[in-house]
């Protein structure tokens, strides 16, 4: 995890979740209002950044129920409908996720994702939609640790596949900044905002500033792959990066080819029998681990995976959101941008 279990939690943040139903079993937030981003300027006001924060919860009715009690000007039109659609709505569109946005509360803005917990586990161990679990690559702020020991596998598991994915990509040398700058454009390189909406250098702000928090994540997973790779341990802990090396024998690939998830695997499959001749998953990887072009395939497919949850999930945005705050949204991204 990004943070230690004894650090204190920001009293921001326990202000924040506590105006809210009580009933989630895990709860993080990320993005530039949460965690250092080089900005235009470098020396940007933070606090002038929105918070997002993702809910995860066990039962989604009832926990929008609860919230539409106290927050109904949270919600768009949609709350007219009741729990019981904007629960449906939720859990059968887009990534699984149900965003607020640009909702003021202790004194500045807050965007609130809420996942299932079913679905938020299906993420992490399958990549379904590379959406949540790909934010969970990067360091984040745990504001509620999980209280069930399947996400706490699952969001350990979904680093090590990270890590098996970021090294398929990656040649046989490369600094430690290209490592965390792979792991982390993995959600970030199909999403469709990034062609137009989102800074270009959105993925560098973010592990530049952030290669200590980078190391603490991976560095229980990094040290188990010493059959794989090398990655030299730092002295001094401010240093800006080490040259690191891996093995990229096809056996080698073929090892972290087995360790994708699910989803990646079959997108791989597909791929790779678009042909009249058809092979299982097992004979594909193998074929694919061999290949010249075996990381470009690998990025293509994980890309499509993300491509695809990004444009449904901005799609359902415009619904969850409303007209109006889509819009402003959409203006402050812009404007960030153009930054």
């Amino acid at each position: 995890m990004a943070a230690s279990r004894s650090m204190q939690l920001a009293p921001i943040y326990s202000r924040i979740i506590s105006k809210f139903p009580p009933n989630f079993s895990f709860c993080f937030a990320y993005g530039s209002g949460v965690k250092k981003q080089l900005t235009a300027a470098n020396n940007a006001d933070q606090t002038a950044n929105m918070i997002d924060l993702i809910y995860c919860v066990d039962h989604p009715k009832k926990w929008h129920q609860n919230n539409l009690k106290d927050h109904a000007t949270h919600y768009s039109f949609l709350k007219h409908l009741g729990p019981k659609f904007i629960a449906s709505y939720q859990e059968n569109s887009g990534a699984k996720v149900y965003f607020n946005t640009l909702v003021p509360i202790e004194g500045t803005l807050i965007k609130y994702g809420v996942i299932s917990t079913s679905d938020l586990i299906t993420d992490l161990l399958d990549w379904s939609d590379l959406y949540v679990a790909g934010r969970l690559h990067k360091p984040v702020e745990i504001i509620k640790y999980p209280t069930k020991p399947e996400i706490e596998t699952a969001l350990q598991l979904n680093l090590q596949s990270a890590v098996h994915a970021a090294l398929l990509i990656l040649p046989n040398t490369f600094s430690e900044y290209e490592f965390y700058y792979t792991i982390s454009n993995l959600s970030y390189a199909g999403d469709f905002r990034m062609t137009f909406g989102e800074n270009k250098n959105k993925v560098y702000n973010i592990v530049k500033p952030q290669l200590a928090g980078f190391r603490n994540l991976y560095k229980s997973i990094l040290s188990g792959l010493t059959d794989y790779a090398d990655f030299p341990v730092l002295k001094d802990a401010h240093q800006d990066g080490a040259v690191c090396s891996q093995d990229t024998n096809p056996l080698a690939k073929l090892h972290h080819l087995n360790h994708l998830p699910k989803c990646p695997q079959k997108m791989l499959t597909r791929f790779w029998n678009r042909g009249q001749f058809k092979q299982d998953t097992e004979d594909v990887l193998r074929a694919i681990a061999y290949d010249p072009d075996c990381s470009a395939v690998v990025e293509q497919c994980i890309s499509e995976i993300v491509w695809r949850s990004s444009v449904w999930q901005s799609l359902k945005g415009v619904l969850t959101a409303g007209v109006v705050k889509s819009v402003q949204y959409s203006g402050r991204k812009i404007a960030k941008m153009f930054k």
